[in-house]
């Protein structure tokens, strides 16, 4: 019987502060050798990247990059549903 999986949290992995608003920015390992980039407001609401990354490095700066860029509001909340044809 094969082992389960238990994926490690990397050490990378940190609170986000803008203002009033709080985010988790959580890097794990994935079964493949790869990382896994997740935020998660303090609602437990989350955004999860779908292609895993390199290394903890690259994920917790794309994680970085997309909060600076993207602003801290775009992870907070329920997903929003967009229309993208028009």
């Amino acid at each position: 019987m094969a082992e389960e999986f238990v994926p490690r949290q990397s050490e990378l992995s940190r609170t986000y502060r803008e203002g009033d608003l709080i985010v988790e920015i959580d890097i794990y390992e994935d079964d493949e050798g790869g990382w896994l980039l997740e935020i998660i407001d303090e609602d437990d609401n989350s955004t999860l990247w779908e292609d895993a990354f390199e290394s903890e490095e690259e994920a917790l700066d794309e994680a970085l990059d997309a909060l600076s860029e993207e602003g801290i509001e775009t992870f907070v909340g329920p997903v929003q549903e967009t229309d993208e044809s028009g």
